[in-house]
């Protein structure tokens, strides 16, 4: 799998959802095939792909959200994970 850049721009796959799951007490990513569960920081990394965003603009809002910094490694392979499922496409 080639590695994103900055630049590339994540979002759902169409037959993907983020809802909140009450029986589990979390949100999770919902698709034909099954689901995954997320803690609070993966919901917010999901929700923030919306087909606009780019993933530095992700990681910016993330950073300035928790008052952290260099995230883009960890949030790229969050969603590079996820990509591997087919769950999270690039491109507009």
């Amino acid at each position: 799998m080639i590695p994103v850049t900055a630049a590339a721009i994540p979002r759902l796959h169409p037959k993907a959802r983020l809802q909140r799951d009450e029986v589990r007490g979390r949100e999770v990513l919902l698709y034909p095939e099954g689901l995954v569960g997320l803690n609070a920081t993966g919901a917010a990394i999901v929700a923030l792909c919306d087909g606009v965003r780019s993933l530095a603009d992700i990681v910016a809002t993330l950073e300035r959200r928790y008052g952290a910094s260099g995230l883009e490694r960890d949030v790229a392979a969050f969603l590079d994970g996820l990509a591997a499922k087919g769950l999270v496409l690039y491109g507009p």
